[in-house]
């Protein structure tokens, strides 16, 4: 509850810097005036002061309407909050003697990490003398590659760190997109 009164600009009487840089409600610059004149000015338009930079020499307020100012502003910050998205690396192992069964319901739960749009890492790993033949974790990495091709796409091309195969996949937004219009458009056929 304090955070939100920390935030929260000062309006009309709450102002008592005795001058301030006046902004009119069209954005135009009225100049350094005393705030008492500026709150005047504010009362006779039947609009609000509001202490838009207190930190500058003189502070800068603006003649607005608090309660339409204050919705813009939260609904600006609600915006930039849905806009943020923290991608996160979902990783799934794989052996390369990985069963057909298993491979599928590991690429499907890949799949679904990429339609979520998180970042993926496919891991190969090798134990003891599987190494010397690691041509089999190549063609399971280029099978589950091309299993997800249609939703995501390679960051760089499989490499060996230390017993793992590593490659990292991205979500394509493009072909992410093209996929949900191809489903919606074949339900709509359906419900036909």
């Amino acid at each position: 509850m304090k955070d939100k009164h920390k935030k929260r600009e000062r309006v009309n009487d709450e102002i008592r810097i005795p001058q301030v840089r006046l902004i009119d409600e069209n954005g135009n610059s009225l100049g350094i005036v005393n705030t008492q004149e500026a709150l005047n000015i504010a009362n006779n338009r039947e609009l609000d002061l509001v202490e838009i930079s207190p930190n500058a020499k003189p502070p800068v307020c603006k003649i607005v309407d608090y309660g339409k100012y204050n919705y813009e502003k939260q609904k600006k910050e609600k915006q930039a909050k849905k806009q943020q998205f923290v991608m996160q690396v979902k990783e799934i192992r794989f052996n390369p003697n990985t069963d057909k069964h298993d491979l599928e319901f590991k690429a499907k739960h890949l799949r679904h990490f990429l339609l979520e749009g998180h970042k993926i890492k496919i891991s190969v790993i090798f134990r003891g003398r599987m190494i010397t033949h690691a041509e089999f974790g190549e063609k399971l990495m280029s099978e589950v590659i091309s299993k997800l091709d249609d939703v995501g796409k390679l960051e760089s091309s499989p490499k060996m760190e230390g017993k793992q195969l590593i490659v990292y996949m991205t979500p394509d937004k493009n072909k992410i997109k093209a996929l949900k219009e191809k489903q919606r458009s074949e339900s709509t056929q359906q419900n036909l």
